[in-house]
C-alpha cells in the first residue's frame, strides 16, 4: 500500500565514510565516487544518511568497480530498509519478553514519535525473526559470497532498545554487508560474546582479518579471546566521541552555567496568565522560546548542546534588545 501523507523532513544529517581506503583485493587505492542518500526512521527520530561510496579502478581488479559502502551503515539499518535496527529490536523485545499484540507495539511506537503503520509492524516483526534465526551454516549463498572475497572484516554491536530489554548483539562482514549471526542475549559479558565469535569463525570458511566495533570492554575481551592477533579497530564515530570527550565535559558544564540564569521563566508566565493583551502574548512567546532553548539538547560530539543554547539564548537577548529599543 502506498504512502497515503508525506514523510516529515529528517531533523539532522550523518554522513558515513569508509574507513577502509585500499581495496582489499588488489590493495590499490578506493576512490570516492559517488554518494547514497536515504532517510531513515530511528527511535531518536529521522536521520538523513549520506553514504561515500568508493570503488576500485584497477581494471584487473576481482572487485574492479565494486562499491564499497561505509562500515557503519549496518549498525543503523538492514539494506533496503527505511527503519533503522534500534526500531527493530524494540519490536522483537516487546513482542517475545513482553508477549505484546501487534496494534499494542503500533500503538506504542506511534506514542514514541516513530510514524509508521501496523502493517509495517507486521513486516519488521518477521525482520527481527529472520535475523534472530540467521545461521551461517545452512547457508550455501553466503558461504559462496565470503568464498569469493577471501576474508572477513568482522563487525560486532549491540542493539538495546531500552534498559531492561535483551540486546540484540548482530555479526556481520563489511566487506559484502551480510548479517552473519544475530542472537539476542540476556547479558553482555566477554564468555557470552566470545561465544558468538567463535561460532561465526568456525563456520565462514575464510579467515578474519579484522574486527570494528564500539570498543565496548567486554567485546575488547572477547575479541581477544576469540580471535588473538586480529586487528581491532575502534568505529571512527566512537573513536571521534572519546577524542573529544573533553570538550563534551566543559560543554556540558557550559550549559549547566547558563541554565542557572534562566531559572526564572516560570514566575514571568504566571505574572501574565490570564491575559491576552500584545504584551501578554509577546511575553509568552518570549517564555516559550527560552523554555525551548533550554530543553533542546544537542548531539554530542558533533552538536555542543552548550554552544546551541549560547546561540539560541543571545537570539533571545537581541530580540528583546530591538523591542526595548522600537517600543520603550
Amino acid at each position: 500500500m502506498a504512502r497515503t501523507a508525506p514523510r516529515p523532513p529528517p531533523d539532522r544529517e550523518q554522513v558515513l565514510k569508509t574507513f577502509h581506503r585500499r581495496c582489499p583485493a588488489c590493495g590499490g587505492q578506493l576512490r570516492y565516487r559517488y554518494d547514497n542518500r536515504h532517510t531513515v526512521a530511528t527511535l531518536a527520530g529521522l536521520v538523513r544518511l549520506r553514504l561515500q561510496i568508493r570503488r576500485c579502478e584497477n581494471p584487473a581488479c576481482t572487485r574492479h568497480h565494486h562499491p564499497y559502502r561505509p562500515e557503519a551503515e549496518g549498525a543503523i539499518e538492514l539494506p533496503q530498509h527505511e527503519f533503522g535496527l534500534d526500531v527493530i529490536a524494540l519490536i522483537g523485545a516487546w513482542r517475545y519478553r513482553e508477549h505484546r499484540s501487534v496494534p499494542e507495539i503500533h500503538r506504542s511506537l506511534r506514542e514514541r514519535g516513530v510514524v509508521i503503520a501496523e502493517r509495517t509492524v507486521t513486516h519488521l516483526l518477521d525482520r527481527y525473526d529472520e535475523l534472530v534465526a540467521t545461521a551461517l551454516a545452512d547457508d550455501d549463498r553466503l558461504r559462496a559470497v565470503l568464498a569469493r572475497q577471501g576474508r572477513v572484516i568482522l563487525a560486532l554491536d549491540g542493539l538495546q532498545p531500552d534498559v531492561g530489554h535483551e540486546v540484540l548483539w548482530v555479526l556481520r562482514d563489511c566487506l559484502s554487508g551480510e548479517v552473519l549471526l544475530a542472537r539476542s542475549l540476556l547479558s553482555a559479558t566477554s564468555v557470552d560474546l566470545a561465544a558468538l565469535v567463535r561460532e561465526v569463525a568456525a563456520n565462514i570458511g575464510v579467515p578474519i582479518t579484522g574486527v570494528v566495533s564500539d570498543g565496548q570492554h567486554s567485546v575488547r575481551l572477547a575479541v581477544r579471546q576469540a580471535l588473538p592477533g586480529v586487528p581491532h579497530q575502534l568505529c571512527q564515530f566512537h573513536y571521534l566521541r572519546e577524542a573529544a570527550l573533553p570538550i563534551f565535559e566543559a560543554d556540558r558544564h557550559a550549559k549547566k552555567e547558563l541554565k542557572k540564569q534562566v531559572r526564572g521563566v516560570r514566575p514571568i508566565e504566571r505574572a501574565v496568565e490570564g491575559r491576552d493583551d500584545p504584551e501578554a502574548v509577546a511575553v509568552r512567546g518570549y517564555c516559550a522560546a527560552v523554555r525551548s532553548a533550554i530543553t533542546d539538547d544537542g548531539r554530542p560530539p558533533l552538536a555542543a548542546s552548550g554552544l546551541k543554547l549560547e546561540d539560541r539564548l543571545a537570539a533571545v537577548v537581541t530580540s528583546l534588545e530591538r523591542v526595548a529599543t522600537k517600543g520603550g
